[in-house]
């Protein structure tokens, strides 16, 4: 199961969004269940973020949510953004 998400930070809080998004991924790759992790910036716009994930299972994921540095994660960049981030869940078409 894959996750994308695209985050836009205020001008004033990139920095900071980027050391929590970091973060976050640091301590998910350590997660059973997390294949991969990856924080992208735009070199267009270094505002926009793109979060890849890719998860073993919806349950991995369903379980990730509710971990303490997913919460902190959330609670602590929400605020930063710009505007309402774009979350997609995936799976391969078949």
């Amino acid at each position: 199961m894959k996750v994308i998400l695209h985050l836009t930070a205020r001008p004033d809080t990139v920095d900071a969004l980027k050391v929590i998004l970091l973060r976050i991924a640091q301590h998910s790759r350590a997660e059973e269940g997390c294949n991969s992790y990856q924080v992208l910036q735009d070199l267009a716009d270094p505002c926009n973020f793109t979060l890849v994930e890719d998860w073993a299972s919806p349950a991995a994921l369903a379980h990730h949510m509710t971990l303490p540095h997913t919460q902190k994660a959330f609670a602590e960049g929400v605020p930063m953004l710009a505007r309402e981030l774009d979350m997609r869940k995936l799976v391969e078409a078949s």
